[in-house]
């Protein structure tokens, strides 16, 4: 290549360069209108009927308008998967909708019915969102989880074949970073030496009611540092910089440095002629400042000082390209809370919305016409043509939509299990994960199971001396090393099916939620299990129904459960868990007695996990010892098992009395049903295996009828189990849980109800102890029976 070649070469690349960026801030402009737009015709010109204020946070999507045209326009490929701010919704959808992903009357219907989401949803949302977000920090969590999960799914070969590695990226409200699940996420990810991930925090400086502490970027730095990541700061746009290079440069950088970010707020919303008072005022002497002010008028001036970096397209472009690695890393991008809005900086904008006044004058200041306000193009300086061509191109738009199918994994009609005479739900557990684990079924290779430091305590154990521990990288068991005698043989490497987490519940669910989400995410179906102590759902309860919300597939399985778990006492014991269950939506929730139940029960539910209308199952579990009930599971059994409840001894003609009991009280529950047989022959023992299941079941029956759809030719499970017994027989409900988990029973056929159940907190004790205390052994159920016969008589 000639001299001359080279040179034109060069000058054809600048061109390109500067046409590049032409159309970036023409489109940056665009969102911040589109966005404001957005909100502002939900508030005041889309019709309200329940006077009630739609909200929608112009100030905190104007805050990241700029990181968002880079990262979309620019930087991301379409492989790489984003959890956005929550409060900057209105700004993706903008994207999408330029773009062309997006219609424009879900735009128009922004927080209504059938309109884009409040904030971004993968599942109520039609744009393509990778992970759900709200206003808790979850969203930058998850990501820290997906990138385990894509770790995960690569080292094992399962990806899909055009699912590449890539960047799990977080848009952060600098506000989120006081979430505690924050930190626990970035310490697991730290053990884990988690990799591909960016997190890029809106340091705007204010939350909802205050603005943030001043310095607190110097603790981020410190604590993102500390756990490995790479801190890139984000403060100075090109303009600013260039100033400080110039006369009076280093006085103005020491004093925006130290100027309080309350102040640099205040003056923000003040205005040129406010930043050149206060300048004046304390360093109007220094050398250099004089020649500095003279040379700008007040509106330049006041581009000036706010001329940060978070709103610098230029220097946000050379942040992210550079970081071309896998570290983990977060950009700490300085930003105007409101910025380009007429209530920029001020400390009240969180929930402010620009009046119909300012509206108007920020309509003509973006040169939008009457009738062009959802005009993709309208405004601009650059031609629709030259715009389309670039969105064409951008990598981002590449593929859409963005999700992969991923083949379901068959699971054969039985699961292998070996049922002794007397188990608990618990050791059943391990017993049916152990099995699979010895086997070369696709099934046992697509189980990932995961626990917060308590995989040995909760079944887990033989399971993962067989499959072993997952870690990127390769490291042995010193305890094996060294010929130290122990139960536990963990191999750790990256073919190992297990992920051991530290004591923070909430990871265990955002990392059930990332591993439930692969199929959708990398295109690797992976079947994820998960245990915890029961009472520990309510510690990871965020996270947990967040998960759901996603559509995550897993499989949850919770024990010990109950005041059962007698001698540890109230601290590990619960009641309320099966309430939590039976409210919560996107889960089937289950509570075996017998281990049987449980080995049809999990192989249901690794079907249901991958159907398309299916969900996520919870199973409570035990570790209370019975006598199996040494039966052969048949396809209606099976069916009834699933369905919720089943007839464990089945009512005779004119039956007065049914004893229904979930989980681990069978033993009384059959005792006390047997101490009443002389007397009553006639009655029944129904054993309830989901009260959620039943409850569901029964309640879309319900609305059916209500609504005309079919309800009239279809009856619930519990009503066709409950159709035997006459209206006036009773009903006593028996269960180790709060004993409205059952007491609903009485209404679906309307029979009297005598529910037992656990309404107090727990203490250490034995079995017979706490279940006598709490009335819910034999004798509490016989006690109840009698004063059923009373009142009959």
């Amino acid at each position: 290549m000639t001299s001359r070649t080279a040179a034109l070469h060069e000058s054809d690349e600048t061109v390109a360069e500067a046409e590049r960026l032409r159309c970036l801030h023409a489109l940056e402009r665009k969102l911040l209108w589109l966005s404001s737009w957005m909100i502002h015709h939900a508030n005041h010109v889309r019709p309200n009927r329940d006077g009630l204020k739609v909200g929608g946070h112009q100030a905190s999507s104007a805050s990241l308008v700029s990181v968002m045209a880079a990262l979309y326009f620019d930087v991301l490929r379409p492989e790489d998967r984003v959890a956005i701010k929550p409060h900057a919704a209105p700004v993706f959808h903008a994207v999408q909708y330029l773009l062309g992903r997006q219609e424009r009357s879900r735009l128009e219907r922004l927080r209504a019915l059938g309109g884009v989401q409040a904030y971004p949803s993968r599942t109520k949302d039609t744009d393509d969102v990778d992970f759900s977000t709200g206003s808790v920090g979850l969203g930058a969590a998850q990501t820290l989880f997906a990138a385990l999960a894509q770790d995960y799914v690569h080292a094992r070969g399962l990806a899909s074949a055009d699912a590449r590695r890539v960047r799990m990226v977080a848009l952060v409200g600098d506000a989120e970073l006081d979430e505690g699940n924050v930190y626990e996420a970035l310490l697991e990810g730290w053990k884990n030496d988690v990799a591909n991930v960016w997190w890029i925090v809106d340091y705007n400086r204010q939350s909802l009611d205050a603005m943030v502490s001043d310095r607190l970027f110097g603790r981020f730095d410190t604590l993102f540092e500390g756990l490995g990541w790479r801190v890139v700061a984000l403060k100075y746009g090109r303009r600013l910089e260039r100033a400080f290079r110039g006369p009076g440069g280093g006085a103005l950088r020491r004093w925006i440095d130290d100027c309080p970010n309350s102040l640099y707020g205040a003056l923000t919303f003040k205005g040129g002629a406010a930043w050149r008072d206060r300048l004046k005022a304390e360093i109007g002497d220094a050398s250099g400042i004089r020649e500095l002010l003279d040379s700008q008028d007040d509106a330049g001036l006041h581009a000036l000082m706010t001329n940060l970096a978070g709103h610098d397209i230029e220097s946000l472009l050379d942040a992210f390209h550079s970081a071309d690695d896998d570290r983990a890393t977060c950009f700490i991008a300085y930003t105007i809370k409101g910025y380009g809005l007429p209530f920029a900086g001020h400390k009240d904008n969180h929930a402010g919305l620009m009046t119909p006044d300012q509206m108007a004058s920020f309509k003509r200041s973006m040169r939008i016409a009457d009738g062009a306000e959802w005009d993709r193009f309208a405004g601009l300086d650059v031609p629709e043509e030259t715009l389309q061509g670039f969105l064409d191109a951008v990598p981002f738009a590449g593929r859409f939509p963005r999700r992969f199918d991923a083949a379901s994994v068959p699971v054969p009609a039985r699961l292998p299990v070996t049922i002794r005479p007397t188990m608990s739900t618990q050791d059943g557990f391990g017993r049916i994960l152990y099995e699979l684990a010895g086997s070369e079924s696709p099934l046992a290779d697509r189980i990932v199971t995961t626990a917060p430091d308590v995989t040995v305590s909760t079944g887990l154990g033989p399971w993962v001396n067989r499959r072993g521990l997952f870690h990127r990288h390769d490291r042995e068991d010193a305890f094996a090393a060294e010929h130290v005698a122990s139960a536990q043989h963990w191999r750790m490497s990256n073919r190992g099916q297990h992920i051991e987490l530290g004591i923070a519940e909430h990871n265990l669910f955002l990392n059930l939620s990332a591993l439930g989400l692969a199929a959708s995410l990398f295109g690797a179906r992976l079947l994820p299990v998960g245990t915890l102590y029961d009472p520990f759902i309510r510690r990871g309860l965020d996270a947990f129904h967040y998960a759901c919300y996603q559509d995550a597939r897993f499989m949850l399985v919770a024990t010990p459960s109950g005041i059962t778990l007698a001698p540890e006492g109230g601290a590990h014991q619960s009641s309320e868990t099966p309430l939590i269950t039976l409210g919560q939506p996107g889960v089937a929730a289950f509570e075996p007695a017998y281990v049987d139940e449980l080995a049809e029960i999990m192989r249901w539910g690794f079907e249901y996990m991958q159907r398309p209308d299916g969900g996520a199952v919870t199973l409570r579990l035990s570790t209370r010892t019975l006598a199996q009930p040494g039966r052969e599971m048949s396809v209606a059994l099976a069916a009834d098992v699933v369905a919720g409840g089943y007839w464990l001894r089945a009512p005779g003609p004119g039956a007065e009395l049914v004893i229904a009991y979930a989980g681990a009280v069978a033993p009384d529950a059959v005792a006390a049903y047997e101490a009443i047989l002389e007397d009553m022959p006639e009655t029944g023992l129904l054993a309830v295996t989901s009260p959620e299941r039943l409850h569901d079941d029964w309640m879309a029956v319900r609305r059916a009828r209500i609504s005309g759809r079919g309800g009239e030719t279809r009856s619930a499970h519990l009503e066709r189990l409950l159709d035997p017994v006459g209206r006036d027989a009773a009903l006593i409900t028996v269960t180790d849980a709060h004993p409205a988990t059952l007491s609903w029973m009485g209404s679906v056929a309307g029979q009297r109800i005598y529910p037992l159940g656990v309404d107090a907190f727990g203490e250490s004790g034995d079995i017979p102890e706490l279940y006598r205390l709490h009335g819910i052994d034999e004798d509490a159920i016989l006690d109840a029976a009698a004063r059923a016969c009373l009142r009959r008589a």
